[in-house]
C-alpha cells in the first residue's frame, strides 16, 4: 500500500493562517498535519483492518478515537474547564469500544474542524496563564497544553501510521 500525502507540502510550510500568533498557528497545522496523515494512511484500510491489532498493536481505531477524545479534553483544561462526566465517561470507554463506525472519517474531520476552533480562539491569550489538568490538578500553562494538544496528536498518528502500514502487510 502507498500512502501519498495530500499536499507536497506540510501545513506549516503553505503559509496560512499567517493571522495567528505562531504558537497557536502552529498547533492549528499540527492538527491539520494530523487530519492529511490520518485519513492518507487509512484510505485503504477496511473496517476488520481499522479495528486490527497486528503484532499485538493497538488498533488504528483506538488511535484515531483517542485524538479526538483527548483533544477535546486538553482543551476543555486549556479553557479553564474541568472533565464533565460524559468526558470522563468517553475517556474510560475508549479502549473498550467493539465496533468502530462506519462513518468514522466524517466524525474525526469534524472532531478536529472543532478543535482547530478552539485552538484559534486562543489567539489574543496569555499563553502563561496557569491551568490545571485532572483531579490532581497537576499544574501547566495554557501555552503548555496547547502544545501538548499538538506533539500528543502527531504522536498518535505515527502510531496509526505505522499500524496501518503493519495491516496492510498482513493482507
Amino acid at each position: 500500500m502507498e500512502i501519498k500525502k495530500v499536499s507536497q507540502q506540510e501545513p506549516w510550510l503553505r503559509g496560512t493562517h499567517q493571522g495567528l500568533p505562531a504558537i497557536v498557528r502552529a498547533v492549528v497545522h499540527a492538527l491539520e498535519m494530523t487530519e492529511e496523515d490520518v485519513l492518507t494512511a487509512c484510505a485503504l484500510l477496511s473496517h476488520d483492518q481499522l479495528m486490527a491489532k497486528p503484532l499485538g498493536l493497538t488498533s488504528v481505531g483506538f488511535h484515531i478515537r483517542h485524538i479526538a477524545g483527548s483533544l477535546d479534553r486538553l482543551l476543555t483544561y486549556a479553557e479553564g474547564g474541568e472533565l464533565s462526566a460524559e468526558q470522563v465517561a468517553a475517556m474510560r470507554s475508549e479502549s473498550e469500544f467493539e465496533e468502530f463506525i462506519e462513518d468514522w472519517r466524517d466524525e474525526f474531520v469534524a472532531e478536529l474542524q472543532r478543535a482547530r476552533t478552539r485552538v484559534e480562539a486562543f489567539a489574543r491569550a496569555d499563553l502563561e496563564e496557569p491551568r490545571y489538568v485532572g483531579r490532581k490538578r497537576l499544574p501547566t500553562t495554557v501555552g503548555g497544553l496547547l502544545v501538548h494538544c499538538a506533539d500528543h496528536s502527531l504522536r498518535h498518528v505515527g502510531q496509526i501510521v505505522t499500524t496501518a502500514r503493519a495491516v496492510a502487510a498482513q493482507r
